[in-house]
């Protein structure tokens, strides 16, 4: 991974690896995807089954690749489309910055702040060991928490910003758990991409 260092810096974590760049859009343009992504993205809700209750998805989501492989989390499968050509010059831009080539894009859109997106890792079989996902965000400010799985009392917070790019890679995600949490504040509207690789 080759990060052009002024403009971005390493979060030290133990057990993963952690790097974030503040403003990897600009925010005038980062307000422009974000309108083409909320009105050209075909946005989904799924149903979760929680304790024997089925309830509807705290957001909306989209998955989006170069190729046909589904991605299965917390019972849902997804179906990706082609991706759309916006995607892919945010995906290009990314790619170029990080050196990694990435296949898939699962998209959320967070309406307000009672979406959410608990408390989970990206660890599923299809991703591979150590996978590397890259998150651009788009909209309003969310605080994004993590917590290690054994250490309990190793916790961070980060606000991520509109525009702003969070990658995790290493083993991040085998030793890592990660959410948006809801908030009672008055906020709008956010999206997000990430990018993955499922072969």
């Amino acid at each position: 991974m080759f990060f052009n260092l002024k403009e971005s810096f390493n979060i030290p974590i133990k057990d993963g690896e952690l790097y974030y760049i503040s403003e990897f859009i600009k925010k005038e343009k980062a307000k422009e995807y974000f309108k083409i992504l909320k009105n050209e993205i075909e946005w989904q809700q799924d149903e979760i089954k929680i304790f024997g209750k089925v309830y509807l998805q705290p957001r909306l989501t989209a998955l989006y690749a170069s190729n046909d492989n589904t991605y299965k989390y917390s019972n849902i499968t997804m179906h990706p489309k082609k991706f759309s050509y916006p995607l892919l010059i945010l995906k290009e831009k990314i790619e170029k910055v990080i050196g990694t080539e990435f296949t898939t894009c699962l998209l959320n859109y967070y309406r307000n702040g009672q979406d959410s997106n608990g408390w989970h890792s990206d660890n599923e079989k299809e991703l591979g060991k150590n996978p590397i996902i890259a998150s651009l965000s788009f909209g309003a400010d969310r605080i994004f928490q993590m917590k290690h799985r054994l250490d309990k009392s190793d916790k961070l917070k980060i606000n991520l910003e509109n525009g702003s790019l969070l990658v995790m890679q290493g083993g991040t995600q085998h030793h890592w758990l990660h959410q948006i949490p809801k908030t009672k504040k008055d906020i709008g509207e956010r999206i997000n991409l990430t990018f993955r690789i499922i072969k």
